[in-house]
């Protein structure tokens, strides 16, 4: 359950990063020279593509579902990759969503059926 609310809360989040950045809102601003830079709009179509898909495999881990587990993890970790990637634009909340990232991929790892209770 934990991974899937962080996955489901870091996934909507993601959306709202991508739509300011489509939106070419005055929210980013870049921190310094970086070695990956791309437009704005692209890095906000990146994530607001990334934060659905995000947040939809979050909502399978709440439902149980099979696939969402192995996706998660797969998942989390792109995810990691990406906020690595826009560390120039939000650096406090990237190094934030990296530790979330981390914790969901803990989460879904060590997880065994023997630890679940209830229905």
């Amino acid at each position: 359950m934990f991974a899937g609310v962080l996955m489901l809360v870091n996934g909507l989040l993601g959306v709202f990063a991508g739509i300011a950045g489509i939106a070419k809102d005055d929210v980013y601003e870049r921190v310094g020279d970086y070695v990956y830079k791309f437009d704005l709009a692209t890095w906000g179509w990146v994530h607001l593509v990334l934060g659905l898909v995000i947040a939809a495999t979050g909502w399978g881990i709440l439902r149980g579902a099979g696939w969402a587990k192995a996706v998660g993890v797969a998942l989390a970790a792109l995810g990691i990759v990406a906020q690595f990637l826009w560390l120039p634009y939000t650096p406090v909340w990237a190094v934030i969503s990296i530790a979330i990232g981390l914790f969901v991929i803990w989460a879904l790892c060590t997880d065994t059926p023997e630890q679940r209770t209830g229905p």
